[in-house]
């Protein structure tokens, strides 16, 4: 998972794979059939096992849909700054660093991210309704917003950036967020 995290799925070859991962090319095949099957087992870990449906869940379980905005960008920030991880989001480098040869893979991630973020946008559906947050408040583009700063935040982590400009990013970005 760590190889695809840090290269991208498109980068990391089979001989990469298998040096790091200590077998042969037939027990790669044998146990994954090929580098997408793979791939995609290391995206269902890193999403903890339950794909989207787990953070779906989350979002759908917060008190607030601030409080899930906010679980979600600490969430991004303390993953993307991990000490033993890659710097980044293994998801969001992955949707931008692949070309039009990973088109399926590329989609696959998208669908998930989309996902989410029609969780999210639900979710400040519920409180826009509820009278939580304001009526004239836009729950596609506050979500947008959100997954906007994730994918920043991956960016700049790659790019050296530590988990205390991260989180600070998060202070400032839910400063953003409407009131009542």
């Amino acid at each position: 998972m760590h190889l695809f995290w840090s290269q991208g799925f498109e980068a990391t070859s089979i001989s990469d794979l298998i040096r790091t991962m200590g077998i042969t090319p037939p027990s790669l095949y044998a146990a994954f059939g090929d580098k997408r099957q793979l791939f995609r087992a290391c995206i269902e870990r890193y999403l903890g096992g339950g794909g989207a449906t787990t953070i779906v869940r989350s979002i759908a379980q917060a008190v607030t849909a601030r409080d899930a905005a906010h679980d979600l960008l600490i969430a991004a920030a303390v993953g993307d700054t991990g000490d033993s991880t890659p710097p980044g989001c293994l998801l969001a480098s992955s949707i931008v660093s692949s070309s039009a040869d990973a088109a399926d893979m590329r989609e696959e991630l998208a669908i998930i991210r989309r996902k989410i973020e029609a969780a999210l946008q639900a979710r400040i559906q519920r409180d826009i309704d509820e009278g939580i947050l304001p009526r004239d408040s836009d729950a596609e583009a506050l979500a947008a917003h959100v997954f906007a700063v994730v994918q920043g935040m991956s960016t700049l982590a790659k790019d050296g950036a530590d988990r205390d400009k991260l989180l600070r990013i998060v202070r400032s970005a839910m400063m953003c967020w409407p009131r009542a």
